[in-house]
């Protein structure tokens, strides 16, 4: 283990690095480029939450604000234009990485628009528009895994789009998602699509799982209940984890694998804490496993850099460990089930709320560089 670069040991356990973020600023400040070579970023995320922030905030937007004004752009058209543009860059940027790891990382992530979340036909026309217009190799179009998202992502696979699977909460939805993951590969060597090229992460926010859970321990206030507060988010993720496991060691996965598939990895999102008295490095020290990618905020990257320890594989094998503290959870009153249903509709709810507001910056930034 490298004790002087907590990141490169990160990396060198097997964690792909990957920035939550994405601005315009970023990529012509350089800072961007200073992360992939200072920090061991090897991947981006994108949401509309970054892209609301960032639209809102900075200067590096106007020129191409008052050209879209100047040629009546829509404003829908704006916004789409606004985070192509920034998304082709960083793909760009990511290139190299891209081809020397054979396109298993340097991707850059875009979403579709979070108001399609349960509309399945827009969501594949979305993503296929998105796909030709970014015309990136590197790419990744992001679907949410809602029961609607599931033959989205199967569809886009088929059709040799490759899919970042959003807003993953509970192991059962990912086991969905990853047979519609084992659908859209086989489709796609079906349609002679090069497997080998198809790359897709599957999503699974961390962070807000305990903040939930915990708020209704608290509410449930017996000791018992008190004590599991923090264990939540990590049982899942093992659980999620384990789940892989099995999942990629099926022969219905090294018969893709031989066609020279990739296999979809588990992607640590939400990785920042929400809770200040949880260590700020929780949920990249305790999520170490080989062949993940963690995607941070820049805040919790810069802090692992500055702390964080590795400490070792703190996933494989823990799935009995994990089941426990779920068993725990459920005997002190927590329905889990209605916890992910919970974590699912707010995600999406918050991301339709962040593109609206992006949706109204842009409108409003239209209309000052037209009047």
């Amino acid at each position: 283990m490298n004790d002087t670069d907590p990141l490169l040991a990160l990396s060198e356990a097997g964690v792909s690095i990957w920035l939550d973020d994405l601005s315009r600023q970023r990529l012509t400040s350089g800072n961007l480029a200073g992360l992939t070579s200072e920090r061991h970023i090897v991947g981006l995320t994108s949401n509309p939450t970054t892209f609301a922030a960032a639209v809102a905030d900075a200067d590096e937007y106007q020129a191409q604000i008052r050209e879209l004004a100047a040629r009546g752009a829509t404003v829908d058209d704006a916004v789409r234009e606004i985070t192509v543009a920034d998304v082709q860059q960083a793909c760009d940027l990511f290139s190299g990485t891209w081809e020397s790891t054979a396109a298993v990382d340097g991707r850059v992530s875009l979403e579709v628009d979070p108001l399609l979340a349960h509309d399945t036909e827009a969501t594949v026309e979305q993503a296929a528009d998105l796909w030709k217009i970014v015309d990136r190799p590197n790419l990744m179009i992001k679907i949410p895994g809602t029961a609607e998202g599931l033959p989205a992502i199967t569809r886009s696979l088929a059709d040799g789009i490759s899919v970042n699977v959003t807003l993953i909460f509970s192991v059962e939805r990912y086991r969905d998602v990853m047979d519609a993951f084992f659908d859209g590969l086989e489709q796609a060597r079906s349609n002679g699509h090069d497997l080998s090229m198809l790359g897709s992460v599957a999503s699974f926010f961390v962070s807000r799982v305990d903040a939930e859970v915990d708020h209704r321990l608290t509410e449930i206030g017996t000791d018992a209940a008190l004590a599991l507060r923090g264990q939540a988010a990590l049982a899942n993720a093992r659980l999620a984890y384990a789940a892989h496991r099995q999942a990629f060691d099926s022969v219905r996965w090294a018969t893709l694998e031989d066609a020279g598939a990739l296999r979809q990895r588990p992607l640590w999102a939400s990785t920042g804490v929400k809770n200040p008295d949880y260590p700020d490095t929780l949920y990249i020290t305790e999520l170490v496993a080989p062949d993940v990618v963690n995607t941070m905020p820049e805040q919790t990257l810069h802090a692992f850099a500055d702390h964080g320890e590795v400490l070792g594989d703190r996933v494989s094998g823990r799935g009995d460990e994990a089941r426990g503290v779920f068993d725990a959870l459920a005997a002190a009153g927590i329905d889990l089930a209605d916890v992910f249903a919970v974590l699912e509709r707010d995600g999406v709810e918050n991301f339709a709320k962040s593109w609206q507001e992006l949706l109204e910056t842009a409108a409003e930034q239209l209309s000052k560089a037209a009047g």
